[in-house]
């Protein structure tokens, strides 16, 4: 029995030490993504399709938005093998009228969509700023910039309707300490940067979580992409000394920042990258 000035709540949890911890299904919800609609594109390869599978399972439905067919096909095979609900859609990235028709495939199978991956962006090769091209700098706005904001803006009225929504954009340790030959790409990636943060503080109030990975992970190139000097130099100073996992290492990332667990984390960039950029 209670003494005098006992604090109830502190006796009930003592209680509950002593014997079989009680966990809280409401807790556990805050961070599950199951039967979430999600969209994820560029992920018939590389980070993009590490992120689609570890979503996937966790029961969230993937939508594989990809612009080659046989890359999506791959990948929505895979989801489908292991029993998750899945839905292909061929789309470039750079025609703002396929990433409408994206959206509305999405929102016409499911109903809904609660959650948007910008990881495509279409390259250029490595060039010192004094040879950059205009060639260079468009397509690289247009597919990464252009192509974020575009999907950006075709979700917001259904996420906003539905007062939950959350965005994750990809941006570059390159961009924020100025890699070398990267200019064109630096550029693109810390516009990207500018729109999540833009977005975060204007669509709050709708319940929509914006933010932002910078992932140092091993690309889809294999084996070739960790023969280059920069991959050495990188692998040499992460304190981790390896690149990330696309499915192990930036899944669960991607994973929370679509879960109702990132509700109070907004216009942040998250870096990816086993340590080798800290910063507050």
């Amino acid at each position: 029995m209670a003494g005098a000035g006992a604090d109830p709540v502190s006796e009930e949890r003592e209680g509950e030490r002593e014997g079989e911890v009680v966990i809280d299904p409401m807790a556990a919800a805050m961070h599950a993504v199951d039967g979430k609609v999600v969209i994820v594109t560029g992920s018939g390869r590389g980070v993009g399709r590490g992120m689609a599978l570890h979503l996937a399972k966790g029961g969230a439905r993937v939508v594989v938005a990809e612009w080659k067919p046989d890359l999506m096909a791959s990948t929505v095979a895979v989801l489908e093998a292991l029993g998750a609900e899945t839905l292909g859609v061929q789309c470039n990235i750079m025609e703002q009228s396929e990433i409408d028709a994206l959206v509305a495939t999405t929102v016409e199978r499911f109903g809904r969509v609660d959650g948007l991956i910008n990881n495509a962006q279409t390259f250029r090769p490595m060039a010192p700023l004094a040879e950059v091209t205009e060639e260079d700098v468009d397509v690289f706005y247009r597919s990464g910039v252009k192509g974020t904001l575009w999907a950006m803006q075709a979700v917001r009225p259904h996420m906003a309707a539905q007062g939950w929504g959350r965005i994750v954009n990809f941006a570059s340790s390159m961009g924020i300490t100025g890699g070398r030959d990267f200019g064109a790409y630096n550029a693109s990636k810390e516009a990207i940067r500018a729109l999540t943060r833009t977005a975060a503080r204007e669509w709050a109030a709708d319940g929509i979580v914006v933010n932002c990975i910078a992932p140092a992970a091993a690309d889809h190139h294999g084996e070739a992409g960790t023969q280059s000097e920069g991959y050495r130099i990188f692998v040499e100073n992460c304190p981790m000394h390896r690149q990330g996992d696309p499915e192990l290492d930036m899944g669960p990332l991607a994973w929370f920042l679509c879960s109702d667990a990132c509700r109070y984390l907004t216009g942040h960039t998250f870096m990816a990258d086993g340590g080798a950029f800290m910063w507050a």
